[in-house]
């Protein structure tokens, strides 16, 4: 049984090319947060090392709404010395959205997430982002992108993939460079056609797959995975 009404996406990229930055877009586009709160810059970045290095060193999970369907989203680190997080959380997604800087194309560790997802035969979304930097070169880097997939032995079907343009810390996206929307619903969208449910077999015996461990102030340790089997009733 696939679940129509989930989607389980990473967000993969080079460091510094944007990722945490749309995903504090996406959860304030989604109403996660009131209009009225208060919500600070990198918002997936709680711990102390990653604020102070400006960067995202374990993954993080959280959700969001859209049009019906929930939205799981893991922000994976982008910097080299973490790449084995980065392959630990791809085995709780179903697609990917690759994030490339149009100035500063496909970098190494684009190299190592990208075909980390490929083995797996994750669906990869490209998102051009930044692509109001001055000196954005924003064919050569869908070029370049396009030759790492064939590089790194891509299908046919995952040479294919869909693109999105991006100017992440705006919060706006759109289908051509030359549309941008001033909201991020064609990538929420493109999400949702491109990205497939989750396949659960509900008769089978319950097996979690759980990939990151985390403690909560009130509710205590807390596992979090992904349900590759049966059901999970509360006890």
């Amino acid at each position: 049984m696939i679940r129509s009404d989930i989607r389980n996406i990473a967000i993969i990229a080079h460091v510094d090319h944007g990722k945490t930055t749309l995903v504090d877009g996406m959860l304030k586009q989604a109403k996660v947060f009131r209009d009225a709160a208060s919500v600070g810059e990198r918002i997936l970045d709680t711990n102390a090392l990653e604020r102070e290095r400006g960067i995202t060193i374990l993954a993080k999970n959280t959700a969001v709404t859209w049009n019906g369907v929930k939205i799981n989203i893991v922000d994976t680190p982008g910097h080299a010395d973490f790449g084995g997080e980065v392959e630990r959380v791809l085995n709780m997604v179903d697609g990917a959205l690759l994030l490339v800087d149009a100035v500063d194309g496909p970098m190494p560790q684009t190299r190592f997430v990208l075909r980390k997802a490929l083995e797996l035969g994750l669906r990869i979304i490209v998102v051009i982002n930044k692509i109001d930097r001055p000196y954005a070169r924003v064919s050569e880097v869908l070029n370049e992108t396009f030759d790492l997939f064939v590089e790194l032995g891509a299908s046919d079907e995952q040479a294919e993939f869909p693109v999105i343009y991006a100017i992440g810390l705006e919060g706006h996206a759109g289908y051509t460079p030359d549309d941008i929307q001033p909201h991020l619903t064609p990538l929420f969208e493109t999400i949702l056609k491109e990205i497939s449910g989750p396949e659960i077999d509900s008769e089978a015996p319950a097996r979690l797959q759980v990939t990151t461990l985390e403690y909560d102030n009130y509710k205590g340790q807390i596992g979090v995975g992904r349900l590759l089997s049966g059901v999970l009733r509360r006890g």
